[in-house]
């Protein structure tokens, strides 16, 4: 056993002798159950964890989840689960656990979700479920809130682990088709739900692998691949067809699936791959990179994995990232594990506006990265080999409020420091993926090029839905799967009423 193991195993007993004391679980009543200690989450230790790109979280134990569990009060309002974007019926899945069931507990989750191990790890719980739960509200802190998604991460585990997945059911045979083009989290979620009413459906991937963002922009060590494609597996398992390197808009225009390929309907979540760049002085010098190439190099193409990946990565000594989210926390916290002496995170506002959940500043700052707040990049400074060799920053101080409520950053003259760089990670955020829009006659979008959809998610075109990061801008994956599932249910609604495709086989 190692330090990070004996760290778990110590937690283990201590949620163990604090259930033994609680006795008759059965009898607790609210102020008891109020009063108990959120469970911490057992991770790798910071100084190991930082050398490879094992996933950090360690998870719940069974004596540690079932005591979790045990702080729900069940409320009959289920403020939770109207915090949640898929409606999750988080109560009644907690109880399970409380009461020993773990597989009723999944099936549950399973009821609304596909993906409880996926969304246990990376949703933003206490932005949504947690901060309305009660028992946070009561301790006047969301951070003490009853730790919803490491249960749901618990039980999902346990039923891989135990080699028991259960696959939803799913309706008779409609006859009609469906078309997804895409497969990240909106796809995900569109896909399970509209087979779940019998439609055949089969999704359209660009890339060699599916999960879109699941796969190439969240690492390793925050959500393990493998357990990306375990989830995409149950789809498979439910009749959904997965057909990759097949890039809608160049393969095979949109229009045609509908017109010439028999198809009744289609989902358009293409996401929003396309990088945002500052548009300051040095740029274009080598060892720039958006964040979505340098998490895509790591990610998807393994090149963390020196001895046996052919896919080759920036070497850097010291890597400034530019930017505040969740992107920017994986980027740098790539960068270490990738081999960089000194990671140095670089926002314009303070810690308390970044938009990352605090959970991921916390782990970035137990592994040594730096944070600049306050400091706006001006300028990435080059050698007379036009390799980046500084960064110009300048200081600023907060203003008055912008359009998202966050106080703007002003800077202050003269202010301006250089720090010591040779590669600069832009992590400032993305826009929709255009191709489908620029290669789709009449498929409206807003100025940002995010796809118009009515009430119903339904774009300018007719029986094409569209939702996720393409229709919101970067969102969330929990986001993006209410969007999925929120086409899903107007998708199946216009199927049931409407004539089946002639070209359908029916």
């Amino acid at each position: 056993m190692n330090a990070s193991t004996d760290h778990r195993a110590e937690l283990d007993r201590i949620a163990g002798a604090e259930l033994a004391a609680l006795g008759d679980a059965s009898s607790l009543n609210a102020p008891r159950r109020a009063k108990i200690a959120q469970r911490p989450m057992p991770s790798q230790d910071a100084g190991e964890r930082i050398r490879n790109m094992d996933e950090v979280a360690l998870g719940y134990t069974e004596n540690m989840a079932r005591l979790e569990s045990l702080r729900c009060l069940q409320c009959p309002n289920k403020p939770c689960t109207e915090g949640c974007p898929v409606s999750i019926d988080i109560p009644r899945f907690v109880k399970a656990i409380s009461e020993g069931d773990d597989q009723r507990a999944v099936s549950v989750i399973k009821e609304a979700s596909l993906l409880p191990s996926i969304c246990g790890r990376v949703c933003p719980q206490e932005r949504q479920c947690m901060k309305n739960c009660t028992v946070g509200k009561l301790h006047k802190d969301v951070g003490q809130a009853v730790a919803i998604g490491r249960l749901e991460r618990y039980v999902a585990d346990l039923e891989r682990e135990r080699g028991e997945i259960s696959i939803p059911d799913v309706a008779p045979p409609t006859g009609r088709r469906v078309a997804v083009v895409g497969s990240g989290p909106a796809s995900l979620a569109f896909a399970a739900d509209v087979r779940r009413a019998g439609h055949a459906v089969t999704i359209f991937e660009a890339l060699h692998k599916c999960g879109g963002v699941l796969s190439y922009g969240i690492p390793e060590f925050r959500l393990p691949k493998a357990i990306v494609a375990r989830e995409i597996e149950n789809l498979r398992a439910m009749g959904v067809e997965i057909r990759t390197n097949f890039v809608v808009g160049r393969s095979r225009p949109l229009a045609k699936l509908l017109e010439e390929d028999g198809f009744d309907a289609v989902f358009v979540g293409s996401g929003a791959g396309l990088p945002k760049f500052m548009g300051i002085p040095g740029e274009n010098l080598v060892g720039v990179f958006s964040a979505n190439e340098y998490l895509t190099r790591s990610n998807l193409m393994k090149a963390f994995d020196e001895g046996r990946a052919a896919t080759p990565f920036y070497h850097a000594r010291r890597v400034a990232v530019l930017g505040g989210g969740n992107v920017a926390m994986d980027a740098a916290r790539t960068a270490l594990r990738l081999g960089a002496e000194k990671v140095m995170l670089v926002y314009r506002r303070t810690e308390e506006e970044m938009p990352a959940r605090a959970e991921e500043v916390e782990h970035a700052k137990e592994e040594g990265v730096e944070f600049h707040v306050l400091s706006n990049p001006a300028r990435i400074l080059g050698d007379e080999n036009d390799v980046v060799r500084g960064l110009e920053i300048v200081r600023c101080e907060l203003g008055e409020p912008d359009a998202t409520g966050r106080r703007s950053p002003v800077p202050v003259p003269g202010s301006e420091t250089t720090l010591d760089a040779d590669c600069v990670v832009v992590a400032i955020g993305n826009t929709p993926n255009p191709l489908v829009p620029k290669t789709t006659s009449g498929l409206a979008v807003d100025a940002k090029g995010r796809i118009v959809v009515d009430a119903n998610h339904e774009t300018s075109i007719r029986n094409v839905f569209a939702g996720g990061d393409i229709v919101l801008g970067a969102a969330t994956v929990i986001k993006a799967m209410g969007e999925g599932r929120a086409a899903a249910r107007a998708c199946n609604a216009r199927l049931q009423s409407s004539s089946p495709n002639p070209e359908s086989g029916t």
